[in-house]
């Protein structure tokens, strides 16, 4: 099973919570790439690449952080980013 890349809005108390950087943190842990930030809509968008069960195991870590409430997430599979090294935030 190959890398996929996702992208990813999250809907809620998303912002001022230390979303991104908890995002930064777990998927440098779980060795995923891709980036994070802040929308003007008080939503946060994110792109996140590599196995789909490391990236469920980043959503799922998400959730367990008590400061962060997601409501919902729109997501859809996109084309994987060759050369991509990193997560970042944005």
């Amino acid at each position: 099973m190959g890398e996929i890349r996702k992208h990813i809005t999250f809907h809620g108390r998303v912002q001022g919570v230390g979303f991104r950087y908890t995002a930064k943190y777990l998927a440098r842990s779980l060795g995923v790439t891709g980036w994070v930030k802040n929308e003007w809509d008080g939503t946060v968008t994110m792109e996140v690449q590599g196995r789909e069960k490391r990236i469920n195991e980043l959503l799922k870590g998400l959730n367990r952080n008590s400061f962060i409430v997601i409501e919902w997430i729109d997501t859809k599979e996109i084309a994987p980013e060759e050369n991509e090294s990193c997560f970042s935030v944005r």
